[in-house]
């Protein structure tokens, strides 16, 4: 994207908030989801409601949370109410419109990848963990994932199935009756992946302003998909670009900030 005034990675944030609608009950997960969301809710979604896997509901954070604890989101929150009641009362009561989720690696079916990469046993590296991204996938009524797109990360086989996508695709999903629909859709730093109506596989079906089918097909470790006419995502609009490097901005600066404990003097 050689000559835009916004870098790739301002391009998938500002593309991935754009999917989200107004009013809509989104389950965050921290990072990219985590931008995409906040931005969603400054530029077009004034009554998007974030929950957080904390306990947080309705949480309005001005900076970027390092972690689902993060006092921000607790300090701006609706609510905070205990970790088991939004897992069973929210998500498992069918309460969440979307999962917005990362992952390290993701495979042609929307299966994810959170817990090591290499054997399971000897891992070359080990990841966070599942967190509670299992259960969203499963529940959530629909899934949305943001990953930077290359062959370590979107892989012809996963090192661990940490939470289960379209399964091994062509409706098995349905077939085993997941209760929610799996992932729709994947933002990239390309462009837009979603799975095919019949067999469930990633196919490469949006394009940023710029951006070439063939790197993105070059950046992947399975032969992906293309789609016959790719749509054509607009850039940012100046009103996207200013808010999402506010936010990043306060976000910084809050991090650079020391934590005061104010501690009482014991005799």
């Amino acid at each position: 994207m050689t000559g835009k005034t916004y870098t790739s990675g301002e391009m998938m944030t500002v593309a991935a908030a754009r999917l989200l609608p107004d009013g809509a009950v989104c389950f965050v997960g921290i990072g990219k989801p985590s931008a995409a969301c906040v931005l969603a809710s400054m530029i077009h979604a004034p009554n998007l409601v974030l929950i957080y896997e904390s306990g947080t509901v309705g949480t309005r954070p001005s900076v970027l949370p390092l972690s689902i604890g993060d006092g921000e989101l607790a300090d701006t929150a609706d609510a905070v109410v205990p970790l088991t009641e939004i897992f069973s009362h929210y998500l498992q009561g069918g309460r969440i419109d979307v999962g917005f989720l990362g992952a390290a690696q993701i495979d042609r079916f929307g299966n994810l990848n959170s817990t090591v990469i290499g054997p399971y046993d000897a891992p070359s590296t080990r990841l966070p963990g599942a967190g509670g991204a299992p259960e969203i996938i499963t529940h959530a009524r629909d899934i949305f994932v943001i990953m930077n797109q290359t062959k370590r990360g979107f892989v012809d086989k996963l090192d661990f199935r940490t939470s289960a996508g379209l399964l091994n695709g062509g409706g098995e999903r349905r077939r085993k009756n997941y209760p929610g629909r799996g992932p729709s859709v994947v933002v990239t730093d390309f462009g837009l992946l979603r799975p095919d109506a019949e067999t469930d596989e990633l196919t490469l079906v949006s394009l940023f302003d710029g951006a070439k089918a063939e790197d993105a097909v070059a950046a992947t470790g399975w032969p992906l998909r293309v789609a016959g006419k790719l749509d054509v995502i607009a850039p940012p609009t100046t009103e996207e670009l200013e808010a999402l490097r506010d936010l990043n901005a306060r976000t910084e600066a809050a991090h650079r900030t020391p934590v005061k404990l104010h501690l009482k003097k014991t005799a």
